[in-house]
């Protein structure tokens, strides 16, 4: 983490107190949070990650700031503090009141939290598999939530075991998503990736492979993935704002195919649409 945080209109040390006990959405993980690249001093994909949080702010019963220019300006500072011009930003909003044991003299609906990093230099991934870790038919299922101690535990213990990741299924078996990525499997010129209803998380990059991205004759949709279609698949790979695109090279219990270059022509896109966007939305 970078020097200075943003805590609600406030640039602070990242030492300084100014959390409260009290305040419910640290206690209880009540909160919404998105994790964004930035890019050139740009903050890449705003847009999506600003209706995102809107959104499952909404399913959570978590207040949420009214506009999307207050928040971009307010972190935009935070950049600008810590010369964090490419990096990985995390945002979270967290709610301050309900519940038994809410401290007196909050006043704040919700505060504003956000910290800036370094950029992860990610290395392709070996994966295991962590049956029944999501319920898909969870009226929050897919909610980008700050109670994020399950997907924690789940990736450590996958790094205590020379793992990278968890693939985690639902309780139909279904592959969903990863503790901290998307999931994508290419076979021939299709490449797929489990649909909303699965559980999984409306991923940033998910989204703009399936709606934005072009390569041709790749083809990317969604489809209902068992782990015998991985196994099955040319390339298997994973998705984040934070890795882009990273291949797979194994998954524990099952033998992939990994050949094919249909993940690197997705990620050399993905790298092009982004340097476009940071065309149209530099900071003068």
């Amino acid at each position: 983490m970078h020097r200075y945080v943003l805590h609600n209109d406030e640039i602070q040390d990242a030492h300084a107190g100014g959390v409260s006990p009290g305040q419910v959405g640290f206690m209880n993980g009540w909160g919404v949070f998105s994790t964004l690249r930035v890019a050139e001093g740009v903050l890449f994909a705003y847009e999506r990650h600003w209706d995102r949080m809107r959104r499952d702010a909404v399913r959570m019963h978590v207040p949420f700031p009214e506009n999307a220019e207050w928040l971009r300006s307010r972190l935009q500072r935070l950049v600008e503090a810590n010369r964090a011009f490419n990096a990985t930003l995390r945002v979270a909003v967290v709610r301050n009141h309900g519940g038994p044991f809410e401290g007196p003299g909050i006043e704040r609906d919700f505060d504003v939290i956000a910290f800036t990093a370094d950029l992860t230099q990610w290395a392709p991934v070996r994966l295991g598999i962590k049956p029944q870790a999501r319920h898909a038919q969870c009226e929050f299922a897919g909610a980008k939530i700050t109670s994020w101690a399950l997907n924690l535990t789940w990736n450590e213990e996958a790094h205590q075991r020379g793992l990278d990741e968890y693939i985690l299924l639902n309780e139909r078996g279904e592959v969903c998503e990863c503790t901290s990525a998307n999931i994508f499997a290419i076979s021939g010129g299709d490449a797929y990736t489990p649909p909303l209803s699965s559980g999984c998380l409306a991923g940033i990059t998910r989204a703009l492979l399936l709606e934005e991205v072009q390569v041709a004759g790749i083809a990317v949709s969604e489809k209902t993935l068992f782990p015998a279609d991985l196994e099955q698949a040319d390339e298997v790979f994973i998705t984040s704002s934070t890795r882009d695109v990273v291949s797979a090279t194994g998954i524990e219990g099952l033998r992939i195919c990994n050949r094919g270059n249909g993940a690197t022509l997705l990620l050399n896109a993905l790298c092009a649409y982004r340097e476009a966007y940071i065309g149209a939305h530099a900071v003068l």
